[in-house]
């Protein structure tokens, strides 16, 4: 017995294991949810990056290519001094005195002609002093500014304008550099009125110097003051941006030196810094030149820059941009979009927490099971979709304007050896080769520009055929079917387009030996025919040859032309039914006899009935006889005939007029001509007339066919 002193026992709680496994899942997943919530953040960051990266190479490489126009514009003023031929006939006999000028004819115009020539060019282009210059050197002694001047051999100045400065220091190194045949930048620097100066430097040559060796005779120098016909090249025409800026800059000993105006108002050569300054975007941009990076800038301010070299100057051209700028509006959104996710994620978690705890809630339980429905409904979707394209034979893919995969169906994925999820974001040059891709690059690159400005998906999709491969027994060798559809972008994911991909290889092989069985079953056909006849024996074949070489002189596709062809070697099958005495009676024929041998044809076309041709061969050989003017036997006039038997008609009056018969001899090239010219309009098609006429007169038709008037017994003797 218990005394009343005594507690009772305690019983121990049992711990709810599933309780405790929900809730470890429940954190798991949310800690998934938050980790992939981050993910898509930094994802959407760098496509962000991506696109700001492409807006300031595209403005840095308008800028580069500007200021690089403008150095080119420079040496080309040097250059037509250079090669002035006054100036070099003076240099030239100047050389030849060794120095003495009282050897050269006429000196002293010709000098006065050179430094009014070089005047005139200084005041042309900019070399000479700007107002500035002049202003502040009013009142005291001139010193060199700017202007042109030539040097001889030995660096000594000959002719020069009023305020070039002295032929000293860089200027003279630059001279002697040109000297050797190598034109030369004087690279910037601050000039005597405190202005950015720059000079070039090309070699003058003696009127008979040759080759590539060649050593210069002198050397035309010419310094100018840098201002706003360079700095304002730097400046982006339609810029919305307040920071963005443009820059040059170079490297002077451990600083970098900044060439141009600064946005702080900083006037050009007066700031350097430190080159190993810790993240320093100039650095970067000389260390890099078309490198991509978040750097800080001359102000310290964490700035995107990426930057490009200059041809024939030490310098690099940086564009940059403040980072608080450009990825303000994206910083903002991602961070809105992460705390909602995570909202998500937590008002979710909770949500499932609440069901569960509170399973009885019947609006819960609703809730619980459309979402369900809705999710089961979405899987199911996906599922059918999966399995309508995977069921597919043909390869089914989506590709972005850059090449890179964004779908593509199991089919396609087995194809390449690589699994459906990592084909995803590659390019197709890496996955289907260089020579397929760039197949299909092209026709996706000009759909889409047209899909642009039609916004017509129907009508701008195209299907082509593409053969892969020189040799059809080469393992590589692929006939490919595409059919290439665009598709619109939308905020995540770029315009695309959906190819269709049918590897037709084996069904074309097959066609071509159907159709070579096909040829090989007419030749036998027409062997049989023409062989009972020896003075229609190649007939059959010459109506081909003809027919065809009208049809392509004419320009018809090439199913037309396929069809006149294999319907000028069958149209005289039917002569198998006509008695070999009747082909070759040398008497004059009866009408009945004539009447039987010019119907043969209809023969030909009854037998070709049954025989399933790509082309109407049998209703063109059929319509052979039609008139133009539709007096023919069906009555047909006009273009009501078939343009396949309009060819064949004048191909067979044709062949058989030019060649002998067992009745008459065989007719001229001019009669025959005569005979169809004669006939247009009323019994033939003038067009296929007018084009044989062509084909003989200008084709060398004539040369060609000449064998066709040869009498067979002569030809077989």
């Amino acid at each position: 017995m218990n005394t009343p002193g005594n507690s009772e026992e305690k019983t121990p709680r049992r711990i709810n294991w599933v309780a405790v496994g929900i809730g470890v899942g429940m954190a798991a997943v949310m800690a998934a949810g938050v980790f992939f919530s981050f993910q898509f953040v930094e994802d959407e960051r760098n496509r962000n990056l991506q696109v700001w990266q492409n807006r300031l190479g595209i403005v840095a490489d308008s800028r580069a290519a500007s200021v690089n126009e403008w150095v080119e514009q420079n040496f080309a003023t040097m250059r037509e001094l250079a090669e002035n031929a006054s100036l070099q006939l003076y240099m030239t006999e100047l050389v030849m005195s060794k120095g003495d000028k009282s050897g050269v004819t006429d000196e002293p115009a010709q000098a006065t002609y050179l430094r009014n020539l070089l005047v005139a060019t200084a005041e042309r282009t900019g070399f000479k002093p700007t107002v500035e210059a002049v202003e502040i050197a009013a009142n005291v002694e001139k010193v060199g500014v700017a202007g042109i001047g030539l040097t001889d051999a030995d660096g000594r100045p000959i002719v020069t304008t009023p305020q070039l400065p002295p032929i000293t220091g860089k200027v003279r190194t630059a001279v002697a550099k040109a000297l050797n045949g190598e034109p030369t930048v004087i690279d910037v620097f601050m000039g005597a009125t405190n202005l950015p100066t720059i000079g070039f430097a090309l070699p003058i040559f003696s009127v008979q110097a040759e080759g590539e060796g060649a050593q210069g005779i002198g050397v035309v120098v010419g310094i100018r003051t840098i201002g706003k016909d360079l700095f304002e090249r730097l400046i982006q025409p339609g810029t919305t941006s307040e920071t963005s800026e443009t820059v040059l800059v170079r490297t002077v000993g451990g600083a970098v030196e900044y060439l141009s105006p600064l946005a702080d108002g900083t006037p050009p050569l007066k700031r350097t810094i430190a080159i190993d300054t810790p993240n320093l975007a100039a650095a970067f941009a000389l260390e890099k030149p078309g490198g991509f990076a978040i750097k800080r800038d001359y102000a310290g301010e964490e700035v995107l820059v990426t930057s490009r070299s200059l041809a024939s100057l030490p310098w690099a051209l940086m564009r940059k941009v403040a980072r608080a700028e450009a990825l303000s509006g994206t910083e903002t959104r991602l961070q809105t979009m992460l705390t909602v996710f995570i909202l998500i994620i937590i008002g979710v978690t909770v949500t499932i927490i609440a069901v569960w705890r509170h399973g009885s809630s019947i609006r819960a339980a609703e809730a619980a099971e459309k979402s369900r429905i809705a999710a089961e409904r979405f899987e199911n979707m996906t599922k059918f979709m999966n399995v309508v394209t995977n069921s597919q034979p043909t390869k089914i893919v989506a590709v972005s304007g850059d090449t890179k995969y964004t779908f593509a169906n199991e089919p396609a994925a087995e194809g390449t050896g690589i699994s459906r999820g990592d084909l995803l974001g590659k390019t197709m040059a890496s996955v289907i080769g260089p020579v397929q891709a760039q197949t299909y690059a092209d026709i996706n690159r000009e759909i889409l520009a047209r899909f642009a400005e039609s916004d017509d998906r129907m009508k701008e999709r195209e299907s082509h055929i593409h053969t892969f491969g020189d040799d059809e027994d080469d393992e590589d060798f692929q006939i490919i079917k595409s059919d290439h559809i665009p598709l619109r972008g939308d905020r995540d994911f770029p315009p695309a387009v959906l190819m269709v991909l049918d590897d037709i290889t084996a069904l074309t092989q097959e066609r071509r030996q159907k159709e070579k069985v096909l040829r090989q079953v007419i030749n036998t056909l027409v062997s049989v025919a023409d062989g009972r006849d020896p003075f229609s024996a190649s007939h059959s074949t010459r109506v081909s040859e003809v027919a065809r070489c009208v049809a392509d002189e004419m320009g018809l596709p090439e199913e037309d032309t396929k069809t006149v062809d294999i319907a000028g070697n069958l149209v005289n099958v039917g002569k198998i039914v006509i008695s070999r005495e009747l082909l070759t009676k040398t008497e004059e024929l009866t009408a009945e006899e004539r009447d039987q041998l010019t119907k043969s044809y209809l023969t030909s076309a009854d037998l070709q009935d049954g025989v399933d041709f790509e082309g109407p061969v049998a209703e063109s050989i059929r319509q052979m006889s039609e008139s133009w003017d539709g007096s023919g036997p069906l009555g047909l006039s006009g273009d009501d005939i078939l343009i396949t038997a309009r060819v064949l008609s004048v191909a067979n009056a044709f062949a058989a007029m030019i060649s002998p018969r067992a009745y008459r001899s065989a007719l001229t090239f001019d009669q025959v001509s005569d005979v169809l010219l004669e006939q247009s309009k009323s019994r033939y098609d003038l067009k296929p007339v007018s084009a044989l006429i062509s084909f003989l007169q200008n084709r060398g038709g004539i040369d060609k066919w000449a064998h066709f008037r040869e009498d067979p017994e002569e030809t077989t003797e």
